[in-house]
């Protein structure tokens, strides 16, 4: 079984200048084109530059954990030209970038519904996580064919399995079968691109995380916008349930 996890619903976690646990919705890579007068797959293309980027800058800062929405479960509504140049990408983002995380120490972990993959890309995905396995500097998660839903019936689904003769569940064993079950919860939530909302990105994992929504589009994000996001969730006062005074009172 996993490690237990801190639940800020369960018990007061320990707050950190700089967030442990980051998760970023990269938005906008096909408007970025667009305003180019270029396919959006290009936009697609840069973004995957911005994504080294972000995990160097995240490393400079200190941030352990980075957690990043590439493909949702309902990205396959996009027009197929779109999604098979999106699939190619993802093929050689894992053929080009794994010997880089292990200069870095990155660990890559893919999480999802990856049977919708094909077989070359599950067999890439196996390859990396297993290569980049004794890596600790930070840790890389993935969100592919990932949706919260999905992972909410998922988690009950193989806990059902393993457990068949129990018929109750409680918040500590569900979240040790969640796809990120072995991570902390995000202290720090970033989208880009304008959009305000989480389109079911890790819905159970993000019960107290602080939101950071900026216009920037992802191929212009960088280590300076990641920097003004950490300085955000700096301001904010996380009080887990508690009010104001209480944090300056004596423990």
């Amino acid at each position: 079984m996993l490690r237990k996890l801190i639940s800020p619903t369960q018990t007061i976690p320990p707050v950190a200048i700089v967030p442990k646990h980051i998760a970023i919705i990269m938005d906008g890579n096909g408007r970025w084109a667009k305003k180019r007068l270029m396919p959006r797959v290009a936009g697609h293309a840069v973004g995957v530059k911005r994504v080294r980027d972000v995990v160097q800058a995240c490393i400079e800062q200190g941030v352990e954990y980075l957690t990043l929405f590439a493909f949702s479960s309902e990205n396959w509504r996009r027009p197929e030209a779109e999604v098979t140049r999106l699939m190619e990408l993802f093929v050689h983002a894992l053929e080009d970038e794994v010997d880089r995380l292990l200069k870095n120490g990155v660990r890559l972990n893919i999480i999802g519904d990856l049977s919708r993959f094909s077989p070359r890309i599950q067999e890439l995905i196996t390859v990396a996580e297993v290569r980049t396995g004794g890596c600790s500097k930070l840790t890389l998660t993935i969100a592919a064919n990932y949706g919260g839903r999905w992972d909410l019936l998922n988690a009950v689904n193989r806990w059902r399995a393993a457990n068949p003769e129990a018929t109750e569940i409680d918040e500590a064993t569900l979240t040790d079968y969640l796809a990120m079950g072995d991570a902390p919860e995000p202290d720090l939530f970033i989208r880009t691109g304008g959009e305000q909302r989480i389109s079911n990105f890790l819905l159970w994992q993000l019960a107290y995380t602080e939101f950071h929504f900026t216009d920037t589009l992802w191929p212009d994000f960088n280590g300076d916008t990641l920097k003004a996001a950490i300085a955000s969730y700096q301001q904010r006062e996380r009080r887990f349930g508690r009010t104001s005074e209480q944090l300056g009172a004596p423990v």
